[in-house]
């Protein structure tokens, strides 16, 4: 991550995970080439199901270190899953969501004041283990762990430009949100040195991205949610200037009231009573293509799926 104190190796030499994503990337790429071919001919071009997760503007009340500035930019716009027989859409994607492609595209979103994506100093895309999957440890010379309810969250691009409804393969995203008491990595005072619940993944050959995480807080001013960037690619996923499309992900209540019943949690749902859904400053002008199809419980966890048409 971005250094947000003064302290350094002990030696000269430079590990692998201090040269950044420029170094990681053609690795990164020609592994993926090379494990889609694979899995394409044994498979006979089935692709796995992937994930996508998006958090959102803050009115937090978390604690921000004097080191990364808060700023944050607003917009708007619609997002979804494809209907049945849709050009290039792939059809629904079985009972993980209930956004139809059709309805248009996902809306455009402010990514708060803690996106880490260098717009307002702090830039984790350019750093060397950023893409990855499991965002619930941080890395490099973070060491912590993010403890909550596991959530497994699951996301499908679109590229809705042109007549037809294709899916996007090749593109990355970029997905970040708070742990469990409502501090966000790199920028919360308590985890100002950490870079967990933040990770890049490229979408495969059917646009689907998956993360491995855990169920964010729902903290005071904002309904449970996370954040997300869309980048046409890996190599562009290295600062918000590339970025797509912005947006965020809402998660039912139905769901966020079963989880803010744990251990742990209990501060989420007296906010979450304070936010209504209709009064959050990001969902209250509509939601309908942001609301994520949540399923699971708290034994085995949740997943959390979405399909993001751009």
């Amino acid at each position: 991550m971005v250094p947000m104190s003064d302290h350094h190796h002990g030696h000269d030499e430079l590990e692998d995970h201090d040269l950044g994503l420029s170094h990681d990337l053609p690795k990164i790429v020609e592994r993926n080439r090379l494990g889609r071919r694979g899995v394409l001919s044994i498979f006979g071009g089935v692709g796995a199901a992937a994930a996508l997760v998006a958090c959102g503007s803050d009115g937090s009340s978390t604690t921000i270190s004097s080191s990364a500035s808060a700023s944050a930019s607003a917009g708007g716009g619609p997002g979804g899953t494809p209907p049945d027989g849709a050009p290039g859409g792939g059809g629904r994607m079985g009972t993980e969501s209930d956004v139809e492609v059709a309805d248009g595209e996902i809306p455009e979103e402010t990514a708060g004041p803690y996106p880490g994506d260098g717009s307002n100093g702090p830039n984790v895309l350019s750093e060397s283990g950023i893409v990855r999957s499991d965002l619930t440890t941080s890395f490099g010379d973070a060491s912590g762990v993010a403890e909550g309810v596991p959530t497994t969250v699951r996301l499908k691009v679109y590229d809705l430009n042109g007549d037809d409804i294709t899916v996007l393969s090749g593109a990355a995203v970029y997905l970040w949100h708070c742990d469990r008491n409502g501090d966000y990595s790199m920028y919360s005072e308590a985890v100002v040195d950490e870079n967990y619940l933040r990770g890049v993944q490229e979408t495969d050959a059917d646009g689907m991205v998956e993360f491995t995480t855990i169920f964010p807080a729902a903290y005071s001013g904002r309904w449970p949610h996370m954040h997300f960037e869309v980048y046409q690619s890996l190599a562009d996923a290295t600062t918000y200037t590339n970025k797509l499309r912005t947006s965020q992900l809402a998660i039912p209540e139905a769901t966020c009231d079963e989880v803010y019943a744990t251990e742990g949690y209990e501060q989420s749902a007296t906010n979450m009573e304070q936010t209504p859904l209709d009064s959050d400053n990001i969902f209250s002008d509509g939601y309908s293509l942001q609301m994520a199809k949540a399923t699971g419980s708290i034994d085995e966890g949740y997943t959390l799926t979405l399909n993001v048409p751009i």
